[in-house]
């Protein structure tokens, strides 16, 4: 069995119902119904509750797992010659209130995100309580010409980010979303929701402190996740509307080590070479 089912199988059911209970219970929902969700997603188990809530369940041994990962990236970070830039959790609830307020950072800087909830424990659980989007599509998703009118706001997101001294820590096709703009709320450029267009959200991020390394390995997870889809010199191209072929050449120097995580499959080579012509 691989993995990831294992960790989704290991919170019994009966306790993924008491958190929707409890999350009902909070919010005065109609049924403690949920579903649990087939996400491509190591560190939680993802529910929606009533329709209405996206709930990620946080058991401990999510928590180790998060903690081996951890160690795994700081030590390919370190040796590479930079400072590990990772951070640890002991506990689920630990976890949870990161996730919340890496979100709230990122909606308060105009970066698009699911609107956060709350953060709490339960019965040892960490529950993280998000807006749902019931219909959205990852970026591995999108056709190739979708993927380059995005690219832009993508980078724009990043670098509003990398402004306010925070980085993503985790960016991948899965933790970006594009859904259907929702009628009547306002959007980044401050205009109503057209339900007719498409926001693209960022979900899942770590929130690391924003050290130049950090900021760097953001930019290289960006274009290994778009250079498939649309070509090296096209991610390079669209990531130059909001950085300098400097900040371009210090993430070359993360593209290897972003190749061997498991949710990246990208030519590092192409992308590198893509950012020397650049240059």
């Amino acid at each position: 069995m691989p993995l990831r089912r294992l960790l989704r199988a290991s919170v019994p059911t009966a306790r993924l119902e008491a958190v929707a209970e409890e999350v009902v219970h909070r919010y005065g929902g109609s049924s403690a119904t949920f579903e649990k969700l087939e996400a491509d997603n190591w560190l939680s188990v993802p529910l929606v509750v009533d329709d209405r809530w996206f709930v990620k369940v946080i058991a401990d041994q999510h928590t180790l797992l998060h903690g081996v990962l951890t160690a795994g990236r700081n030590l390919g970070a370190r040796s590479s010659g930079r400072e590990g830039f990772f951070e640890h959790f002991s506990t689920p609830v630990e976890m949870a209130d990161h996730e919340l307020e890496a979100t709230r950072a990122m909606r308060e800087l105009g970066v698009d995100a699911p609107e956060p909830l709350a953060a709490f424990d339960h019965d040892d659980l960490g529950v993280v309580v998000l807006e749902y989007l019931p219909s959205f599509r990852t970026l591995d998703e999108l056709s190739a010409e979708e993927i380059s009118a995005l690219a832009p706001t993508l980078f724009g997101h990043l670098s509003r980010m990398h402004g306010a001294d925070l980085a993503h820590g985790d960016l991948r096709a899965e933790n970006v979303l594009v859904a259907p703009d929702r009628d009547g709320e306002v959007g980044e450029a401050g205009d109503p929701g057209d339900p007719d267009e498409e926001t693209l959200y960022f979900i899942d991020a770590a929130r690391v402190q924003a050290i130049e390394d950090a900021r760097a390995y953001d930019l290289a997870c960006a274009l290994a996740s778009l250079s498939p889809h649309v070509g090296a010199d096209a991610a390079v191209d669209a990531a130059l509307e909001r950085y300098p072929t400097t900040a371009l050449g210090a993430a070359a120097e993360f593209l290897d080590f972003v190749n061997l995580r498991p949710d990246h499959d990208f030519e590092a080579a192409a992308v590198r070479e893509a950012i020397e012509r650049a240059a």
